[in-house]
């Protein structure tokens, strides 16, 4: 049940005072598909679900399906701490006409690898989609053992991992174990090439929201086996990954898209404007990685 073999992007949302920005939103999709990015992930961590309500959420899948138009795959963050709304919005984004959802681990709840396996056993069988789990410690303060995804792996619609531990040896004893049964995705933009060495099928990006080409430029390059390009290119990305993550995601990505002209507005509080050292920092790095920017 692969979902995409390449580069998604895993969408800033672009807010107003009042609510979702819909022309700006648009006109970002738009400029990942003219740029060649191969799924596009709506309410991922990067879109700022945790300070949408349940209606904006699925306004904003309804609206990126509807734009997608087919074109691409689209899939749904749908994750939560709480395993029944998990569903519930799981089905929504079913109903909305998702194609695979991306369901974080359980967070501050701090469940157990047991519980870790109930819940996502209960999301699958809710729902006939491709289920993509998000590994994401640093965020959810839970790690999903390579044992654990092992057994998860054999859930018939369990189809991928977005792993953003940052331990490439977790992700090697994870490629080890579960093989072919699962697709392997890489969620952290400077662990691109080294998770496609290892069999993943390709990266869940922060950086593609600015650059769609390049990243998916450098998931394919290495998939038809030119190393060197998709080295050359993970390298050239680097300098900016850092600038991105200066501060906590996605907080300056997207000060970045609003550099570039999209018209992202601000994020939500509790998250706030990044400094002005990190946006001269940002400024710089946009520069050097060939951007026009305002």
């Amino acid at each position: 049940m692969s979902v995409f073999k390449g580069a998604g992007v895993a969408l800033s949302t672009p807010f107003t005072e009042n609510g979702i920005n819909y022309n700006a939103f648009e006109s970002l999709i738009e400029y990942q598909i003219d740029g060649g990015i191969d799924c596009l992930l709506v309410c991922g961590t990067t879109g700022e679900p945790s300070t949408m309500t349940k209606k904006e959420k699925q306004d904003a899948i309804s609206f990126v399906v509807n734009q997608a138009n087919s074109r691409v795959p689209v899939m749904a963050g749908t994750g939560g701490n709480n395993t029944a709304s998990v569903i519930e919005a799981t089905k929504a984004a079913s109903d909305l006409g998702a194609d695979a959802i991306l369901v974080v681990t359980p967070y501050y709840n701090k469940c157990t690898q047991a519980g870790l396996i109930k819940h996502y056993e209960a999301v699958a069988k809710a729902t006939k989609l491709p289920v993509v789990v998000y590994n994401v410690p640093g965020r959810t303060g839970v790690n999903i053992l390579p044992s654990t995804l092992k057994i998860m792996a054999d859930i018939d619609n369990i189809a991928a991992v977005k792993e953003a531990s940052g331990n490439i040896n977790q992700i090697a004893e994870i490629a080890s174990l579960c093989g072919d049964k699962i697709d392997i995705y890489s969620g952290n933009d400077d662990h691109i090439v080294p998770v496609l060495s290892l069999g993943g099928a390709g990266v869940i990006s922060v950086i593609a929201n600015v650059a769609p080409k390049d990243t998916h430029d450098m998931v394919m390059a290495f998939h038809n086996g030119d190393t060197k390009k998709a080295l050359e290119l993970q390298m050239k990305a680097f300098p900016l990954v850092k600038a991105l993550f200066k501060e906590v995601n996605p907080i300056p990505v997207k000060a970045a898209l609003n550099m570039l002209g999209f018209d992202m507005g601000k994020t939500r509080m509790p998250l706030c404007d990044p400094s002005e050292e990190t946006l001269e920092y940002l400024r710089r790095e946009m520069v050097k990685y060939g951007f026009d920017i305002i």
